[in-house]
């Protein structure tokens, strides 16, 4: 996998800067896409819902979810 690639955001009124491997960020945007909205919203949706544990982490945890569910949808579509 290739090294991480670091953001800085703003959200909810605060900068923070995020450390993901590139192939994350990219999913992310495909996902923002997916649902027309921008990353900085998807990622401000993912920060607030997140229960415990750091926002890098967090985003990682949502992007294999939302992979994970469109396998099983798949899987159950055939």
């Amino acid at each position: 996998m290739t090294g991480q690639v670091k953001h800085s955001l703003t959200i909810a009124g605060h900068r923070t800067s995020v450390s993901l491997e590139a192939p994350f960020w990219h999913a992310l945007k495909e996902i923002a896409a997916e649902r027309r909205q921008p990353l900085i919203a998807l990622v401000a949706e993912i920060d607030a819902g997140r229960q415990t544990g750091g926002l890098s982490s967090a985003l990682r945890l949502y992007v294999l979810d939302h992979y994970r569910r469109a396998v099983h949808r798949a899987a159950h579509r055939d």
